[in-house]
């Protein structure tokens, strides 16, 4: 299959573009039947004698080509419409066929705070010209209305309020927030993007719209993508302020597969500056070795690392309560746990050859032996519960 995608420079473009890529270099098996031969990328900077030659050879169209904040607002009609029918009339021109999707936005709608506007009625006019154009021709025709859209490669400082704020919020630069209980409803990239390679398998998702809102009709003149998240500018920035905190206070929130605060996190570590890339850790130095707290999550405990000079034992409490796990990665050593008020002790020999993850039980106290005389132990260690120093749930006993 020969794809031509226009606008391939843009931020849907350029992220499909690189999909569609790793399907044809064989790195993406997820769509063993999906088979990219050739990938036509067209934008601005390409004549339109590449154009003619790509809607020659090109066995569907991704349109993602179209113009978004125009010095003049009749620009949009000509960006948008005018485009369009270029693309149309050199298909027609070659009689070819094939399927098009077309990049559309619910602002054609031109319901409520829609009705009116410029960019609006150029997207609803494309629209009709692509439906016109597959009643003419029998070229099918997916349009879809996108909502806001975010991810990775996103343009700040342009139409996308999530790439203005993550990289405002990543760089240590001021935002405005007018109204916290705007809410906003918006479509993240890689799940745009499942939806484009569904596509191409003609999985496509079909709907009609009752008023903003689509509506799945196997039959619909319209298509979108299921997957959307409607969040206010306070939950957006809020959330981004803790990621942005996460160096210093070491918490991760709490982030749920498939969730918002998932996809907006990824797409914020994508705006960090080189010198936020890499951060220090407090590392507690004595003659024993090391300690350093890792990550620090919100329900799940917390993961830190521990670094045992040679023939060093460290440990020797208890505690009520709260359960670790002691996963030595490198050296050679020894956990003992004692149960409390017995002479009944565990012994574990552990070896970085042998990763091996060792429970400190409750009412058990511990230590961990290097029984090294040259090289450090070091041990990865887990706790079910952030440490906090006014609680502790640890006491001093020697195995």
């Amino acid at each position: 299959m020969k794809i031509l995608v226009t606008g391939a420079n843009g931020f849907v473009g350029k992220n499909l573009c690189v999909a569609l890529e790793n399907l044809k270099n064989g790195k993406d098996r997820t769509r063993p039947n999906l088979v990219i031969d050739e990938i036509f990328r067209y934008d601005i900077d390409n004549t339109v004698e590449e154009l003619d030659a790509f809607t020659k050879e090109c066995d569907f169209v991704f349109n993602l080509a179209g113009v978004n904040r125009p010095e003049n607002p009749e620009d949009f009609m000509k960006g948008n419409f005018g485009f369009a029918s270029t693309l149309l009339d050199l298909l027609k021109k070659h009689e070819n066929k094939c399927p098009i999707m077309l990049s559309s936005s619910i602002q054609a709608t031109l319901i409520g705070r829609y009705a009116g506007g410029e960019y609006g009625k150029s997207k609803k006019a494309g629209e009709e010209l692509f439906f016109d154009y597959g009643k003419e021709t029998g070229a099918k025709m997916c349009v879809y209305r996108f909502p806001n859209l975010f991810g990775k490669w996103c343009r700040p400082n342009y139409n996308s309020a999530v790439a203005t704020f993550c990289n405002n919020v990543a760089n240590d630069l001021p935002i405005t927030v007018n109204d916290r209980a705007i809410e906003l409803e918006l479509l993240y990239i890689d799940d745009l993007l499942d939806e484009m390679l569904n596509l191409l398998e003609s999985k496509e998702n079909r709907c009609e719209y009752d008023g903003l809102t689509p509506v799945k009709c196997d039959n619909g003149r319209y298509c979108f993508v299921p997957i959307t998240h409607k969040v206010t500018l306070g939950e957006i920035v809020d959330l981004l302020y803790t990621f942005n905190k996460q160096p210093e206070t070491l918490i991760m929130p709490e982030i749920a597969s498939g969730s918002f605060a998932k996809k907006l996190y990824s797409t914020y570590l994508s705006y960090l500056p080189k010198e936020k890339v890499c951060f220090d850790l407090k590392m507690n130095v004595d003659d024993r070795g090391s300690f350093t707290e890792l990550l620090k999550t919100e329900k799940c405990g917390q993961f830190s690392i521990n670094i045992s000079n040679p023939k060093i034992t460290k440990g020797q409490h208890y505690h009520h309560t709260k359960w670790e796990f002691f996963i030595v990665v490198a050296g050679h050593g020894l956990i003992e746990q004692r149960k409390i008020g017995t002479d009944e002790v565990l012994r574990f020999e552990v070896s970085g050859d042998n990763i091996q993850a060792v429970h400190m039980l409750p009412g058990y106290t511990h230590n961990i032996i290097n029984l090294s005389e040259t090289e450090n132990l070091v041990t990865v260690m887990w706790a079910n519960e952030q440490f906090d120093k006014n609680h502790p749930d640890t006491f001093f006993e020697i195995v």
